[in-house]
């Protein structure tokens, strides 16, 4: 979370102030202030320049535009899409929607933080993977669903959580949003 930097050493403000480019923030501020819809476009492009929102950008941001760090935290900590904490390289997602729930998602979601070591909303110590749950995924028909860096993964249970893991380091030769079973491509062809 959002720490109080006047009680941090000279060292620790130093390497706070290295994570971030002064430049960068600068120049995406500079972009988007002042417009409508500003502030949202300013923390989407921070996120998308580190893939997350470091401390020390809100508080340039903060600075830079008249927001109080509260506001701009509050902004970024109400919308799902926005992130405090660097992520894995990879991102698990597991659905827990009705459907996927009632077949069995809980058990599933037991099963990858087993195997990863890690618990929901978590990232691997590796830096490898984030693990977190939504409430849909809008595939009910073939749930539960498991999605890898946006690859989707159907009608999963417990005894192919370690196959979908075993199957990251080749997901970036399948293109995004693929379904990636036959059973997922029969339900959704007819």
């Amino acid at each position: 979370m959002i720490r109080d930097t006047e009680a941090l050493s000279s060292e620790e403000k130093d390497c706070l102030q290295e994570s971030v480019n002064s430049k960068d923030i600068l120049g995406i501020i500079e972009t988007h202030n002042g417009k409508l819809g500003g502030l949202m476009a300013i923390l989407g492009d921070i996120q998308t320049e580190y893939g997350y929102l470091p401390e020390q950008a809100l508080r340039m941001a903060a600075d830079e535009t008249g927001c109080s760090l509260v506001d701009l935290y509050g902004v970024a900590t109400f919308y799902h899409s926005f992130r405090l904490e660097p992520q894995g390289k990879h991102r698990v997602c597991i659905c827990l929607g009705t459907a996927c729930h009632v077949r069995g998602a809980a058990t599933i979601v037991e099963e990858f933080e087993r195997q990863l070591g890690i618990k929901v909303g978590q990232t691997t110590s590796d830096g490898e993977f984030t693990l977190e749950t939504v409430n849909c995924l809008g595939a009910c028909a073939i749930g539960p669903i498991v999605t890898v860096d946006g690859h989707y993964f159907s009608k999963v249970d417990i005894t192919k959580v370690k196959s979908i893991l075993e199957k990251v380091p080749d997901l970036k030769k399948v293109p995004a949003g693929l379904l990636q079973n036959e059973e997922a491509k029969a339900a959704v062809s007819g």
